[in-house]
């Protein structure tokens, strides 16, 4: 009998990312840079890419200071002489539309994204305060979190306001199944989900690229949680929806670009991985529940076994919370009923 073949690794055609205020070009025309995060995850990649006598611009950073001067500094110094042509916004979370509204300004360049991103940013900007309402502070509360808990979650759309510019009164829409010329190049629109409802990713079949966004990350996986606003949704199946149809639909030698981390090729290899995470996550959960009934907030041990800290929990509760989700809809947890208001679920034996 032969030895079985070693699974393939990631490829990772450059494997430092740029140095902070400068530019690499990652592909011919395509320009890589870094902006920094006040986060555990502490960076967003940006990408560049050539339009004509200019350069279309691929997410934001977050509306502060700091990474205003590192744009200004980016214009003056390695992109000096180019000017900025439009502004493309894979996802409303802040660190890819955070400073759209100040780059679409200062640079008098159009906004480009889906609409649930557009108006998902406007609507927390208008009411940061909305998840703050008593209907989202018991559904927390119903599901076991505690009250200091359930106030870090119900604040959160107050930092997302500290982190994004006004945006742009305008925006032109970017629907899946677009083709968006860039320069000299077809990009077909795609749209993932999961991470975030309708994230653009854009796909050049001939030069063999796709900007992923934050669909695939190298090295992490993507939060997938459910909010209080669509409290039985079902992020994670459609965030494996996803994963299974990127895999199956781009080459395994395409260059992905994504969000943070490096870039790198093996899609396939790891869109699989990725599955394969959240399966053996919500095998956890079951193996749980099959224990005893138990609430969501008393599964979170069971996913994340590291001492976690408030902020960290209140993520985590919310994933949790996806995962249970996704094993109702496929029939391998049951609603197992209330115990003084808190829900319990429970695997079928």
């Amino acid at each position: 009998m032969s030895a079985l073949a070693t699974e393939p690794d990631l490829v990772f055609p450059v494997p430092t990312p740029p140095e902070p205020g400068a530019v690499l070009e990652i592909a011919p025309g395509i320009l890589w840079t870094r902006l920094p995060l006040p986060f555990r995850l502490n960076h967003v990649n940006i990408y560049l890419i050539e339009d004509g006598d200019g350069w279309a611009v691929l997410d934001t950073g977050i509306d502060d200071q700091v990474t205003r001067d590192a744009w200004e500094a980016l214009v003056a110094g390695p992109l000096k002489g180019r000017r900025l042509t439009r502004l493309i916004v894979t996802h409303f979370h802040p660190d890819h539309i955070g400073l759209a509204g100040w780059l679409a300004r200062r640079f008098d360049m159009p906004l480009l994204t889906s609409q649930t991103s557009y108006l998902s940013c406007l609507n927390i900007s208008l009411k940061p305060n909305a998840l703050d309402a008593k209907l989202y502070r018991d559904f927390y509360l119903s599901h076991g979190l505690g009250q200091e808990l359930t106030e870090l979650v119900a604040t959160q759309g107050s930092e997302y306001l500290h982190m994004v510019s006004d945006l742009p009164g305008t925006f032109l829409r970017l629907v899946a199944g677009d083709q968006l010329r860039i320069g000299g190049r077809v990009f077909a629109v795609r749209s993932g989900d999961g991470h975030a409802a309708e994230q653009i990713m854009l796909h050049s079949a001939e030069d063999k690229v796709l900007f992923v966004a934050d669909q695939v990350l190298a090295k992490i996986t993507p939060n997938v949680s459910v909010w209080a606003v669509d409290p039985h949704g079902d992020p994670l199946g459609l965030f494996l929806r996803s994963l299974r149809l990127l895999k199956a639909e781009i080459p395994p030698d395409t260059l992905v670009l994504p969000g943070h981390q490096l870039p790198f090729i093996g899609l396939d290899l790891r869109s699989q991985q990725l599955i394969a995470h959240h399966e053996s996550r919500c095998a956890a959960l079951i193996a749980a529940c099959r224990d005893k009934p138990r609430s969501a907030a008393e599964l979170i041990p069971f996913m994340f076994t590291r001492k976690l800290d408030a902020h960290q929990t209140s993520f985590a509760f919310s994933e949790v919370l996806s995962h249970v989700n996704y094993t109702l809809n496929q029939g391998e947890l049951v609603r197992a009923g209330l115990v003084r208001g808190v829900e319990y679920f429970a695997a079928p034996r």
